[in-house]
């Protein structure tokens, strides 16, 4: 069931007596599980009916004593084990899984990995409650995501904006969703976020970031892509070397599958590849200046300068910009 899903069923009283929230993506296990704190019971309920205690500092048998008891002055009760994945012998909840009180709401927030599917806990919460699995989300993912989540607080933006938020802020949605509430906040003269009110507001340059320095590369524009580099050279800390090989590799070996794609139109590029259409125009254009044996060779490239912003085949101290500057050099010649 998908996160949307999960919340409006709690809004139609479709509530269940055992929520299994699991997987990496710790964000919407955190959203799910603060929307039934605060909103399963109303204030007076919770005093007596609202318990939250974690997973270390608890034991499965006060857990399982606990949902057998029954609400006082309410419809039902909620017990929520904030990082469950550290609840010992979590496995012997099973029985109380099996036959769970009607009267009590169980959340189990378990985060950064799943429980095997196979176990009488997972095969009973599965067939007496719900199970919601948390997946990572993918960078390529993050445009769509922030557009969603900013289309649901009555705003846009730009696809050169979520780019740029994307490229800046990888794909930790805490993160990211921290830092879009601060912008919409912020943002008072209109409802359409731009590369702009980024740049003001979260300190990204819109000229010089990860972003346009991709669509240098792309466009094959020297003289633009070593105004970046030099840059990132003034302002290593926000522009560390290994974010720039990771972004880097993510978008040559993009470019490298457009050359085998049957159809290269822009809707089969974002279809194919799983990026925006902004991104898919831009690696079309891209392919038509890198030849497939040019771009094996920049893979090679990125591979050597990622292993060297690692610590890794480098003798003595690391000239980060050096690096970066010989790194751009090779890719453009």
């Amino acid at each position: 069931m998908e996160f949307e899903a999960v919340i409006q069923n709690i809004k139609k009283n479709i509530i269940h007596p055992i929520y299994l929230l699991q997987g990496e993506e710790p964000y919407f296990i955190d959203e799910i599980s603060d929307y039934i704190e605060k909103n399963l019971l109303n204030d007076s309920e919770k005093a007596f009916n609202q318990t939250v205690v974690y997973g270390k500092d608890s034991s499965v048998v006060n857990i399982a004593e606990s949902c057998l008891r029954f609400p006082m002055m309410a419809q039902r009760q909620v017990i929520i084990v904030k990082e469950a994945q550290s609840l010992q012998k979590i496995e012997l909840l099973a029985p109380y899984a099996e036959k769970p009180m009607v009267s009590t709401v169980l959340v189990l927030c378990h985060k950064y990995k799943k429980l095997d599917a196979r176990t009488k806990l997972s095969q009973a919460i599965k067939k007496n409650g719900l199970i919601f699995t948390s997946d990572k989300m993918k960078e390529y993912q993050l445009p769509a995501w922030i557009e969603k989540f900013l289309a649901g607080k009555g705003f846009s933006i730009t696809p050169q904006a979520a780019q740029l938020l994307t490229s800046y802020l990888g794909a930790d949605l805490g993160k990211v969703a921290n830092e879009l509430n601060k912008l919409v906040v912020a943002v008072k003269d209109t409802n359409r976020i731009t590369p702009e009110h980024i740049e003001k507001n979260i300190g990204v340059s819109k000229e010089y970031n990860l972003l346009e320095l991709q669509n240098a590369l792309g466009e094959r524009n020297i003289l633009k892509a070593n105004q970046i580099i030099k840059y990132f050279a003034a302002n290593q800390t926000d522009n560390p070397l290994l974010r720039t090989t990771i972004t880097l590799f993510g978008f040559f070996s993009n470019i490298f599958a457009v050359h085998f794609l049957k159809d290269k139109s822009e809707s089969a590029i974002a279809s194919q590849l799983g990026v925006h259409p902004y991104v898919a125009k831009n690696l079309l254009a891209a392919s038509k200046r890198y030849t497939p044996t040019k771009l094996y060779e920049i893979i090679g490239i990125l591979r050597e300068y990622d292993m060297k912003a690692r610590g890794y085949d480098a003798s003595g101290l690391i000239d980060v910009p050096e690096l970066q500057k010989e790194m751009i050099y090779k890719i453009l010649h």
